[in-house]
């Protein structure tokens, strides 16, 4: 396992990295005994970050990945986790409920602080209210030392150039957003460079578009892309090829980008994730992919208010 630091936090994390939301059933149901396997599958095989938020699977994520903590030693891994989305549909930036959403979290982790404290979808809440409120919260608690490092997390990019206009960060957690089918992601890297701040990137294969598996009912994706990507998918397999694998390798193979987030509930799909990291790409496949998904690169879906989803100029 390969490892880059993460910003200036003075963290190096592995480049592929553990999202636990797999752990909540977010995607399917779940073995909770094999999820807690695959937890210390990830550590051993030297994954060292764990992503989780209490609103994957209304804190099952959280209390199934405590259970499998609880086995391992606390300076074996580093921990994020996540505060103010408390449902579907339901966000609550006030300082008490980040704070009280955190001592909760805590609790089930099984840890007195995580490695990194975000914010969960900021792109739902009035941006006056994640600067003047939530992100000095965040920082309160990482003065009290329950939080090392502080962020936030969402999917428009807009919202991070507009919170680093007015707040400092030491990380953002994107999704979607450096992939085979996007990698958008790039152009916020000079920015983050600029202002001394990590980035997280999630989701290689797209929240299961890059992949044969069936969308989950819940997925936004629009139907343009979700017919071009399983195109992609379907001339992988003809070959004998995964396109998850590919689309794993895509993203953890530039430098530039410190470590990206997979979740997973499989003791054998992690095992397979983390050694695809270390074989070569397929530069033909790929550049095959990549022509495949050309008609819909860089091409997204709306999330939260319409402010934050304003096309770039």
């Amino acid at each position: 396992m390969k490892y880059r630091p993460l910003g200036q936090t003075g963290l190096d994390v592995s480049v592929l990295s553990f999202g636990a939301s797999s752990l909540g059933s977010v995607f399917r149901e779940i073995n909770e005994a094999e999820g807690i396997r695959t937890v210390h599958a990830a550590v051993d095989q030297g994954i060292n970050y764990i992503d989780v938020s209490p609103y994957y699977g209304l804190t099952k994520a959280e209390t199934v990945l405590g259970k499998a903590l609880a086995d391992l030693s606390r300076d074996r891994f580093l921990l994020s986790t996540k505060a103010g989305r408390i449902g579907p549909e339901q966000f609550d930036y006030s300082a008490e409920q980040i704070t009280t959403s955190l001592e909760a979290s805590l609790k089930r982790l099984g840890t007195d602080y995580v490695d990194i404290l975000l914010l969960h979808d900021m792109e739902f809440v009035p941006f006056e209210q994640v600067v003047q409120v939530a992100i000095p919260t965040l920082y309160k608690l990482k003065e009290q030392g329950k939080a090392r490092f502080v962020g936030v997390s969402g999917l428009p990019l807009q919202i991070f150039e507009q919170t680093l206009a007015q707040a400092q960060l030491d990380v953002i957690l994107s999704y979607c957003h450096y992939s085979l089918n996007d990698t958008s992601l790039l152009r916020l890297l000079p920015l983050l460079e600029e202002k001394r701040v990590g980035v997280i990137n999630a989701s290689p294969i797209s929240m299961g578009l890059l992949s044969t598996r069936p969308l989950a009912d819940w997925h936004p994706a629009p139907v343009e892309i979700r017919r071009v990507c399983k195109l992609a998918a379907g001339h992988c397999a003809a070959q004998g090829e995964d396109l998850s694998r590919l689309a794993i390798q895509f993203s953890v193979a530039n430098e530039q980008i410190p470590t990206t987030l997979v979740s997973t509930a499989s003791v054998g799909n992690v095992i397979n994730n983390i050694a695809w990291c270390d074989e070569p790409i397929n530069e033909q496949l790929l550049k095959e992919v990549l022509e495949i998904l050309q008609p819909i690169h860089n091409h997204t879906w709306p999330s939260g208010r319409p402010e934050y989803n304003l096309q770039p100029s």
